[in-house]
């Protein structure tokens, strides 16, 4: 990877982090779905017109198919997931789950794209895994009327990385050689279609506040509309599997942004569990093992 693509990855995964702050400074005001269609509405938005000017409006209309899926997959999903963990849940441990896109990306391209998938990579994606449950069994109680939660939340966050998983075999299957910026507008415009009507039904009956709407603004702007052309740039550069590795550095961010801002704690577990979830990865990218060396 070149130094500028390493640039890129970088800043994209501040911006990424700091989503998983402003999710639980917004989502207990909107909803989480209301919450997923400012934030996608807003981005769109932002990037038409962008689109506009530079001619490429044409490329919505050719590519909509593809455009409807990774929106569906890569935002209005998974966003409302991740709202949805936010009212329980830290930043710093839905982002660590997060961590989990490149596995799952792994699993989809070897059944979906029929992408080979060696005993050590196999060996990665287990550890992967098994570092999620080792964070989710810790918010399970079996106990008769008990909070499960958190538990819930840990499994949303897992829907959510498996929906980007999809998402990222889809961009390359059906949207390779689309411009990184019409794939972006195209995705967050169609994920705004499709989460219109749930929000008309789900708004909040309360107006959010300030802080709520000023959470939501800096979600479309800087974590949505400018993150995503960063992501689909890097991915038509170097490939899914490395675009996607973005999530080792994004927990690091989630972590900072979430200790300096709401004053969360960084447990030993989620010190624990993210290191067992960023090794599966390493080995299920082959940055270690036999290969590598």
């Amino acid at each position: 990877m070149k130094p500028f693509d390493l640039g890129e990855l970088v800043l994209l995964a501040a911006l990424w982090g700091a989503s998983f702050l402003f999710m639980r400074l917004g989502a207990h005001e909107f909803g989480p779905v209301a919450l997923a269609f400012v934030r996608v509405g807003l981005a769109s938005a932002m990037l038409i017109p962008l689109l506009a000017s530079r001619g490429q409006l044409a490329a919505l209309r050719t590519h909509w198919k593809g455009l409807l899926l990774v929106g569906a997959l890569n935002s209005a999903i998974p966003f409302a997931l991740f709202s949805f963990a936010a009212l329980s849940i830290t930043a710093g441990l839905s982002s660590i789950v997060n961590a989990t896109t490149p596995l799952w990306t792994a699993v989809v391209a070897f059944v979906w794209l029929r992408q080979g998938l060696t005993p050590w990579r196999a060996l990665g994606l287990v550890i992967g895994f098994a570092g999620v449950a080792f964070l989710a069994w810790d918010k399970a109680s079996f106990k008769a009327g008990a909070d499960h939660s958190g538990f819930f939340a840990v499994l949303s966050c897992a829907g959510a990385t498996l929906c980007y998983g999809v998402a990222a075999n889809a961009t390359k299957r059906y949207l390779s050689g689309v411009s990184p910026l019409a794939v972006a507008t195209g995705s967050q415009f169609s994920a705004a279609l499709m989460l219109a009507l749930p929000t008309a039904w789900l708004w909040p009956a309360a107006l959010p506040g300030a802080t709520a709407w000023g959470a939501a603004l800096a979600l479309a702007a800087l974590c949505t509309a400018l993150a995503y052309i960063l992501y689909f740039r890097l991915m038509s550069r170097v490939g899914p599997t490395n675009a996607v590795s973005v999530t080792f550095l994004i927990p690091l961010f989630a972590m900072l942004w979430g200790a300096l801002f709401l004053q969360e704690a960084v447990t030993a577990q989620m010190v624990a569990g993210g290191a067992i979830v960023l090794v599966g990865i390493a080995l299920a990218l082959g940055l270690v093992g036999p290969k590598s060396r």
